[in-house]
């Protein structure tokens, strides 16, 4: 039996023996920090997501059902036909013992949770769904520095991780050079290279199945990433704020950076994925699924409405109707 780390002290033990003493790349580090089958952040028994002070976030889906009615009412319609009992919702990267779904009416045939560290496997017709998934998948770090782009490394220095420099481009990076500018907007300018997001899209879109792929996350286009985000976009977030320090309480916080959608488009693409698009929350939910929310804006409410709270959670521009994105696609 694996007995989980309990704090940042446990996991400065895992990273030692990971690196051998060697600087890694932030993709490693951060592999570890949040997926070390003992001392990863995901992969502790502990309270992530959630509205109450123990979490350190919440999602979408910790509004309650009403996301998961708006996600059904949209998936229907965008599947095209209104008997999806032979069809699968897999969810990816649910969170444990909970599901998009949970409370909610739905016309699939079969719901599957697809955890953290369980194979993926997908087959037949299905809506494979997931949820602030691809933000959370490692990502390389490089800064622009005396005319060339140099990577960024995480090293122990004092039983402390600590930011390096390192020698030579890791493989995976040197894999897409070509894709890099030729040079940066200026001196020191950050771009986090969210790379195992566009493999993850690539594995699911490789599956042998059909249907609607659909997710809600956020992110930028190459162009934006490349010229209009001068310190990056990588963040860590711990009880529900904001963290500065990227390597303070590894394992104890999350990390994350906005993804690249123009690299999950293509990744469709190449798997045979049409109507690719990406729209806003808001505009995603009132185009489709406009009758479930127009039902909910127009029942009556003798005081304040919980419900009609959470949906302006999901739709207002200020809140997360212009902070998430959806991408769509659909295959067979």
């Amino acid at each position: 039996m694996v007995t989980p780390a309990t704090d940042s002290r446990d996991f400065l033990g895992v990273f030692a023996a990971a690196s051998g003493g060697r600087p890694v790349s932030f993709a490693r580090f951060m592999e570890l920090a949040l997926y070390h089958p003992t001392a990863g952040y995901y992969r502790r028994p502990r309270c992530r997501t959630g509205l109450t002070p123990a979490a350190d976030f919440h999602t979408s889906v910790t509004l309650g059902p009403l996301f998961g009615e708006l996600v059904v009412a949209a998936a229907t319609k965008l599947a095209g036909r209104a008997d999806l009992r032979d069809w699968t919702f897999a969810e990816i990267g649910a969170e444990p013992g909970s599901s998009a779904l949970d409370g909610v009416v739905h016309p699939f045939g079969r719901v599957v949770t697809i955890r953290v560290g369980e194979p993926l496997r997908l087959a037949g017709p299905c809506v494979v769904f997931s949820n602030e998934l691809f933000d959370a998948q490692p990502f390389h770090r490089l800064h622009w520095r005396a005319g060339a782009w140099r990577e960024t490394g995480v090293a122990l220095s004092d039983d402390r991780p600590v930011e390096t420099e390192l020698a030579e481009w890791s493989p995976a990076v040197r894999a897409v050079q070509s894709r890099l500018p030729a040079a940066a907007p200026a001196d020191g300018y950050r771009l986090d290279l969210p790379l195992a997001a566009e493999a993850l899209c690539t594995q699911i879109a490789a599956e042998p199945w059909t249907g609607l792929f659909l997710t809600f996350d956020y992110g930028k286009s190459w162009s934006e990433l490349a010229e209009a985000q001068p310190a990056g976009t990588a963040r860590a977030y711990r009880a529900h704020r904001q963290e500065t320090d990227l390597l303070a309480h590894p394992g104890e916080q999350d990390l994350t950076c906005h993804i690249c959608w123009d690299w999950l488009e293509t990744a469709l693409g190449v798997h045979g994925f049409a109507a690719v698009a990406r729209e806003s929350q808001e505009a995603f939910f009132l185009r489709h699924a406009a009758a479930a929310v127009e039902r909910i804006v127009r029942r009556p409410s003798a005081g304040p409405d919980p419900v009609k709270s959470r949906l302006q959670q999901l739709l207002h521009p200020a809140l997360q109707g212009q902070r998430f994105q959806v991408l769509h696609a659909v295959r067979g």
